[in-house]
């Protein structure tokens, strides 16, 4: 049978022409109405309609039913209803419904799975972090929505390329270096300070006692040639101070303790998202964009456009002829490039490497960066409207009722590792996606750990554990259900069901488009909310078999799209709890 959603838009195309055969872009919506009592689509064409025709919309919706009645004689569908101003409602016959159950069973883990005339060649860029220290909570919630929306993107039928960008050039990454040759220093008891402004972490201590194991003297310099700050001096200054002595000591061994650094984050960082299920295609490295002339080549193309101008003997951009707020240096007066140019030179080549539209997921503190990021790529003749940017708002822990502090060079911070090894995987992966990204969330521990219907995570994954436990007590082979006779599924907790089930490639393709995974999670909790229910008002294994036979295949359908919900947002489906 066909899609009742393509019947039902079909009919209200002929109702259209037949209407107002002059209306020019009348562009058909269906919705699922909130109340499911309201029917199983509606539709706002009459109230479209209303302007061009200069008629009440009730009263085009009256002439829509009327040209379409010979359409639902029959049909799947019953005659629409008209509901408030002049929306038309629409109920499936209970026969339609039943096809949904049959199309899960059929189709599987693919159920729901988009088939876009036009499929996207897209890039998700996220998580991203300085490979400075370990990865966070805040970085949690980035990696989880971002994994999450490149797996919808792909399950909607789009080509999906996931990638993190390294920013392994610049200062932070030379800050982490001399952190961990002053630790490897105080290690082999040379009495060198540690700046306040170094990173502090144990994890700086354990780099420094592995490059103390794998090089031993190597890297040993005579401490008292480093720089003494000033008590008054600025910190910034100091620490800069303590770089260039650094790298002037070591010689072309900084570049082998950097390197180090740089691949043991890397490893930790890379170790800790797999066992996160997160996985990507690429990691690109800021640094390979100077090494390949990418930045300069990208610097000279702004200024050959007219981009560009100095000023204080720095290279700026003309940012606010695209609406930033001001202009932005791209080399700062000592020649250097400033991070700014390195991100127009990766946007550069993202868009280079034929992308078709590029996503990225940043932190809701990156919001000012957007304007100048899209002005580059205007400036440089890129579609800056092919950029889109989901920002990511911070993760706040509370443990007890009360709010986990956080804070990253002193070390104390909570990790995103301690997170999964408290609450696990499921749970973790889960609460980081159950609002919208760009709102705050509050992520309780306690409740992330408990084993109650309050517990969303919990609860959805119990549904899927519920259907598995009433299989294994039925012990039969569920194949034949795909087959199997529905017509005893009339009960209205059946049919709501059904309808929930139907929902689902719909939610697919909404949660999608508006990069929304937070959809998904609200929709697989509403359908564990409706099996719970029957599940607790129904028998399953009745004495009547075609009875019995039916309510399982409903059961297996509900196993089906739960679990590939969960899938989707990483999330597992347990068959026991």
């Amino acid at each position: 049978m066909d899609d009742p959603k393509d019947i039902l838009r079909r009919i209200l195309e002929h109702g259209v022409r037949a209407v107002a055969p002059e209306a020019q872009g009348v562009e058909i919506h269906l919705e699922r109405p909130k109340n499911p009592e309201h029917g199983d689509y509606a539709s706002n064409v009459a109230l479209q309609l209303s302007k061009q025709l200069k008629r009440k919309p009730r009263e085009i919706a009256q002439l829509i039913i009327a040209a379409t009645r010979s359409s639902f004689e029959d049909g799947t569908l019953f005659p629409p209803e008209i509901a408030g101003a002049g929306f038309l409602n629409f109920r499936l016959k209970p026969a339609a419904k039943l096809q949904v159950v049959h199309q899960v069973l059929a189709e599987g883990q693919d159920y729901g799975r988009g088939r876009p005339a036009r499929p996207e060649s897209l890039q998700v860029e996220f998580v991203s972090a300085n490979p400075t220290g370990p990865l966070h909570v805040g970085h949690g919630r980035g990696a989880a929505y971002g994994a999450s929306l490149a797996s919808l993107l792909e399950f909607a039928g789009h080509r999906v390329a996931r990638e993190f960008y390294v920013n392994d050039a610049g200062r932070q990454m030379d800050i982490l270096a001399l952190s961990v040759w002053l630790r490897y220093l105080q290690a082999r008891g040379s009495a060198v300070p540690f700046p306040d402004d170094g990173y502090r972490g144990d994890y700086v201590l354990g780099i420094a006692a592995r490059l103390a194991d794998a090089h031993v003297a190597r890297f040993v310099r005579d401490a008292e040639a480093l720089p003494q700050p000033a008590p008054d001096a600025d910190p910034d200054a100091a620490l800069d101070a303590l770089i260039a002595a650094a790298k002037s000591l070591l010689g072309e061994d900084w570049r082998g303790l950097h390197r180090f650094a740089l691949e043991e984050m890397l490893a930790d960082q890379r170790d800790d998202l797999a066992r996160f299920r997160i996985e990507f295609d690429r990691w690109f490295s800021e640094q390979s964009l100077y090494d390949s002339g990418a930045v300069a080549r990208t610097v000279e193309r702004l200024e050959a456009g007219g981009h560009l101008y100095r000023k204080d003997g720095a290279l700026w951009f003309r940012s606010s002829a695209f609406g930033d707020e001001k202009d932005r240096v791209v080399q700062r007066e000592n020649g250097q490039h400033t991070y700014f140019a390195s991100d127009i030179a990766y946007h550069a080549d993202k868009f280079e490497r034929g992308f078709g539209r590029v996503i990225d997921v940043w932190g809701a503190d990156h919001h000012g960066y957007i304007p100048r990021v899209r002005g580059a790529l205007a400036a440089l003749g890129l579609p800056a409207e092919r950029l889109t940017v989901a920002l990511v708002q911070f993760a706040v822990l509370y443990r007890g009722g009360e709010k986990v502090a956080m804070g990253k060079r002193s070390g104390d911070f909570v990790t995103l590792r301690e997170l999964r090894e408290e609450v696990g995987n499921d749970a973790a992966r889960f609460f980081y996606v159950m609002r919208k990204s760009d709102q705050h969330l509050d992520f309780d521990l306690d409740l992330a750990k408990s084993e109650s219907q309050d517990n969303p995570v919990y609860y959805v994954q119990y549904a899927h554990a519920r259907v598995c436990r009433v299989f294994a007590q039925w012990g039969g082979d569920p194949e034949p259900l795909a087959r199997a006779a529905l017509a005893s599924l009339v009960h209205p907790r059946e049919l709501s069901l059904m309808q929930r089930l139907g929902a689902f490639a719909e939610t697919i393709e909404s949660a999608a488009h508006e990069l929304a995974p937070h959809s998904l999670a609200f929709y697989l909790r509403e359908l564990a909310g409706e099996f719970h229910s029957y599940y607790n008002a129904e028998r399953i294994l009745l004495d009547d078999e075609a009875q019995r036979l039916a309510r399982l295949a409903l059961c297996a359908a509900v196993r089906q799209v739960l679990a590939n919900g969960l899938s989707l947002l990483g999330v597992g489906a347990p068959e026991k709890m």
